[in-house]
């Protein structure tokens, strides 16, 4: 099979290719990346004889397309998105232009050379958020309520690839994911900036809303819940793909300060950013119940895993921190208009 990975020098995306490498060796992958800030070529160095890499936005229609015949695509994977909150609040037109004009263009291409699977990677951040004194869960039944930019695009691509099916019969399948981490992840995020902060003993910036909750999920169990949709998931359907395991802002960094030995005195509190959602939780029975899909990586263990790796690859994350677009601190105000 020809697999084309978009979104592949990206955090989650360099990770399947990986996994899909490795479990499916006779396979053809084409990696695909438009290589913006947080697109890494070194997420890939360890592969990249063993994939084909195409340099490119999913925006170009032309390009994409070419890049799906010429290589006899059979599968699409995309994780292809601008993905971080904090920049949406100041760069909303680059989340839509990517999350929805992009994805649409992308849908058009598979739609053109006719794939036999377009799936899609979508987030639990499309419904909104949840109350945290409450068990409520969202399912795949629940409306789009999405309360940031990022969260808004997301949705607008969502809709972008079931209308591709509606319409065109484009053979497509969604999963909806909780919070990844694991390696390879932009020091951007919560928990390698809390790790890359800790290791250098620098402040770890809290929002003030501390006790806001996310669902986790290492990035593997996320690979493998994907691969069971590509084989296994029924056409049009969307799959949710959690733990159920809810952590806190605050537990997070304390389990980032307690396996790496440093003191709680590096919390700090900083502003929480707009449309700050409270709590994601999903109800991924039905991958349960028709796939036989469960998380296998413990969050403990995978927490001290995900430490471990960044304490031991400095080389990796210490050139990509000063290419993060925004900082956690008190300049959201500026973004009141």
């Amino acid at each position: 099979m020809n697999i084309c990975v978009t979104g592949a020098a990206g955090f989650i995306g360099s990770n399947f290719v990986r996994y899909w490498l490795g479990e499916h060796p006779d396979d053809t992958v084409i990696a695909v990346d438009a290589l913006t800030y947080a697109g890494n070529l070194a997420n890939l160095e360890d592969v990249r004889d063993r994939v084909a890499f195409v340099h490119g936005d999913i925006a170009d229609l032309e390009l994409m397309e070419s890049t799906l015949r010429d290589h006899s695509v059979d599968v699409v994977v995309n994780f292809a998105a601008e993905s971080h909150n904090s920049y949406a609040i100041v760069n909303p037109g680059a989340f839509f232009r990517t999350n929805v004009l992009g994805t649409q263009s992308l849908c058009e291409a598979a739609r053109r050379v006719g794939v036999e699977r377009f799936h899609h990677v979508s987030t639990c951040e499309v419904y909104g958020d949840l109350d945290l004194d409450t068990d409520e869960m969202f399912t795949e039944e629940s409306p789009y309520r999405p309360r940031t930019p990022y969260n808004a695009s997301k949705a607008g691509g969502d809709h972008a690839v079931r209308a591709y099916h509606e319409t065109f019969g484009l053979p497509i399948t969604i999963t909806n994911c909780a919070n990844n981490y694991g390696p390879y992840q932009f020091p951007e995020k919560v928990l390698p900036l809390f790790t890359t902060r800790a290791l250098d003993d620098q402040p770890l910036p809290l929002y003030a809303s501390t006790q806001n909750r996310r669902e986790w999920i290492h990035a593997l169990d996320h690979c493998r819940a994907i691969d069971l949709v590509l084989r296994h998931g029924r056409v049009g359907e969307t799959y949710h793909v959690g733990t159920g395991v809810e952590r806190s802002i605050e537990e997070i960094a304390d389990g980032v300060l307690a396996a790496l030995g440093k003191p709680s005195s590096l919390k700090t509190i900083v502003p929480d950013r707009p449309g700050h959602d409270r709590r994601y939780v999903l109800d991924w029975s039905k991958i349960r119940r028709e796939l036989g899909w469960e998380p296998q990586v413990e969050w403990e263990q995978g927490l001290a895993d995900t430490v471990a790796w960044y304490a031991a690859n400095r080389d990796w994350w210490e050139p990509l921190r000063d290419r993060a677009p925004v900082q956690e601190d008190s300049a959201w105000a500026a973004t009141r208009g």
